[in-house]
């Protein structure tokens, strides 16, 4: 089970979340916005482990390696501007399934639900919201990117400017990662498809790609809050997402997103038990 903290917030009702979700909006301008991002998981036990930790080794072990073979794999002509920088290739990678160093957030709170309510077979288990303000976050980067930002009046740092600051390759990287302390970085992926630009996608990486995210978070202080979401409300939120035409048509655009859409949407509302296999 994941550690409950003073920052947690343990979901009632769907006009419960609502309060929590636009009353943390925390913004320095003078606007309605928010400053934090959104990660949605089904399964509150999870904690903020990437894709390439979860394969059970050291990330600094396997990176170059996947890296390296998918480039030499894929079918996208190395040619093309875009994929001259380590930075698209990682982010391309996470976006079709590449274990990476990279966690999938988004600007948007409804695009978290959904990720959470997404997966019936999950409706077992309570799932939680991670929510991470990315203005207070950018007091702990190294004062490179933390000038860069500054420079750029702007909250997140885009690929190209990772590939100037940090490397162009995994060496490069790596050597950045031994000279710099450690923190999460925020950037905003370049858009490769709709489903990016859909998602509202941002992504985060840790200097130190085999570190515990969770732990460095929850030793800052108010960087970090949660909303847990007992498994009673899923369908709730499920139908009201769909409502409010949050769904797979537009997470996925296209036939893929369509036939998921239309597969959840006439599956039978059953007792979350009779989902165990």
């Amino acid at each position: 089970m994941i550690r409950k903290t003073n920052s947690d917030f343990e979901a009632k009702t769907w006009s419960g979340i609502h309060r929590f979700l636009f009353d943390n909006l925390d913004s320095k301008i003078d606007r309605f916005r928010s400053n934090f991002v959104y990660r949605g998981v089904d399964d509150e036990s999870y904690r903020l482990q990437t894709s390439i930790q979860r394969l059970g080794r050291r990330p600094t072990d396997l990176e170059a390696n996947l890296i390296r073979n998918f480039q030499k794999y894929s079918p996208i002509n190395t040619l093309i501007d875009n994929y001259d920088n380590i930075w698209n290739w990682i982010a391309l990678g996470q976006h079709h399934g590449l274990p990476t160093r990279l966690l999938d957030w988004t600007f948007s709170p409804y695009v978290a639900l959904h990720f959470l309510t997404e997966d019936m077979s999950k409706y077992d288990k309570n799932g939680i919201v991670w929510m991470v303000d990315f203005d207070a976050i950018k007091n702990f980067y190294p004062d490179d990117l933390k000038n860069q930002l500054e420079k750029d009046k702007t909250f997140s740092l885009t690929s190209s400017e990772l590939k100037e600051k940090i490397g162009n390759s995994i060496e490069e990287i790596s050597e950045y990662q031994k000279k710099e302390k450690n923190a999460m970085i925020f950037f905003e992926p370049p858009s490769i498809d709709d489903r990016i630009v859909n998602q509202y996608a941002i992504f985060s990486f840790m200097i130190d790609p085999d570190s515990d995210k969770l732990e460095w978070l929850e030793t800052k202080t108010n960087l970090l809050k949660k909303i847990i979401i007992p498994k009673e409300l899923k369908w709730e939120i499920r139908d009201k997402l769909d409502q409010a035409n949050i769904s797979e048509r537009i997470i996925y655009p296209g036939i893929d997103g369509i036939s998921k859409w239309l597969k959840r949407w006439y599956s039978e509302k059953n007792d979350s038990k009779k989902w165990k296999i």
